[in-house]
């Protein structure tokens, strides 16, 4: 495999060394050059043609959101951005999500060499998932709002969504079509401490259920959705009915932390045909043998077309392990996971 192109954009020389030097610690990956702002950066990528573009957001003259909003509409390619606003600006970070980078990378606190060692592994292996997206798809054009489902009732589910790389912009849409009376849906999305939070107020502004950040000891209950995250423990189902949520605080399952596998199996075995699971965009294979627990066991399972997802991996993996899984858009699987228990199929 040809090493992966990348150039660094940061108006700091010090950051640009220090990340160039975090990426290159991988035989993967070739930083091919650095630009201090917006107008370099410009040059450089019809010189250099990179495969990644990793992007601050603070930069002198045109700052990071507004040039990746340019690189989306003329030439769309995998942009990380790398900020110390990952940690307390959310909300930026989610702006830069929607505008299309593939993720957010928080700068260490300290600009040393042995912090950006520490973090070398974890940014390389986005650097690498990255160059596997369909930015095409994220750049879709825009699509039309769905209503909630209606003539829902409900007869006692639980389910469980995985989502990875691109996965809240695929949660928001699929949950938005959720009634408020919706089954337990616990939401499984990996992403930095500092944007979870931001992130689950946004998906309460656009979903009729309430959401809440998973705790352990938490009861799970109709009308509720709840997001998981922050990489310090798994989340599983310890019964059903009548369950509550626990944290565990294991190692990595497969490089997972939080593990959809878990979680997943957790609700094949707790509730058998009343469970459901989906699998969102994503790398890696995180989620597919629980998925296709949870298909033996009688659930409904469904995954997202991969045609509309930033990454197919994960959904590619899932479909290895259930054959017949249903692919839909992420605003169709509503409908198919609250199916069974409409007033019309109840009927």
């Amino acid at each position: 495999m040809a090493a992966i192109k990348v150039l660094v954009v940061d108006d700091s020389l010090t950051m640009r060394a220090l990340f160039s030097s975090a990426l290159e610690r991988s035989k993967d990956i070739v930083v091919v050059g650095a630009a201090g702002d917006a107008a370099e950066a410009r040059q450089l990528i019809e010189q250099l043609r990179p495969n990644v573009l990793t992007l601050d957001v603070e930069m002198p003259g045109m700052n990071g959101l507004d040039f990746l909003a340019e690189i989306m509409d003329k030439k769309p390619m995998p942009v990380i951005m790398l900020s110390t606003l990952t940690h307390k600006g959310g909300d930026v970070s989610l702006r830069a999500l929607e505008i299309g980078a593939v993720d957010c990378f928080p700068k260490p606190a300290r600009a040393t060499p042995d912090e950006f060692e520490k973090i070398s592994g974890k940014l390389c292996k986005l650097v690498i998932a990255a160059s596997k997206t369909n930015v095409l798809a994220k750049k879709g054009e825009a699509k039309e709002a769905k209503g909630v489902v209606r003539d829902y009732r409900y007869d006692g589910a639980v389910l469980g969504i995985a989502g990875g790389m691109d996965g809240p912009d695929a949660a928001v849409e699929l949950l938005a079509r959720f009634p408020a009376n919706c089954p337990p849906t616990i939401l499984v999305q990996p992403m930095d401490e500092g944007l979870l939070v931001p992130f689950g107020a946004k998906l309460a502004r656009a979903v009729a259920p309430e959401v809440k950040m998973a705790a352990d000891g938490m009861p799970l209950l109709e009308g509720h959705i709840y997001v998981a995250g922050v990489s310090t423990h798994h989340i599983v189902i310890d019964r059903w009915p009548g369950g509550v949520i626990r944290m565990l605080d294991r190692d990595p399952v497969q490089g997972a932390r939080p593990s959809a596998d878990m979680l997943f199996a957790t609700l094949a075995k707790a509730a058998g045909k009343r469970a459901g699971g989906v699998i969102l965009s994503g790398a890696g294979g995180d989620g597919a043998a629980g998925l296709a627990a949870i298909a033996g066991a009688g659930g409904r399972v469904a995954a997202q077309d991969p045609a509309t997802a930033l990454i197919a991996e994960a959904i590619t993996a899932a479909q290895g392990r259930v054959p017949g899984l249903k692919l839909l858009a992420p605003g169709d699987i509503a409908e198919v996971m609250l199916e069974r228990i409409s007033l019309s199929a109840a009927a």
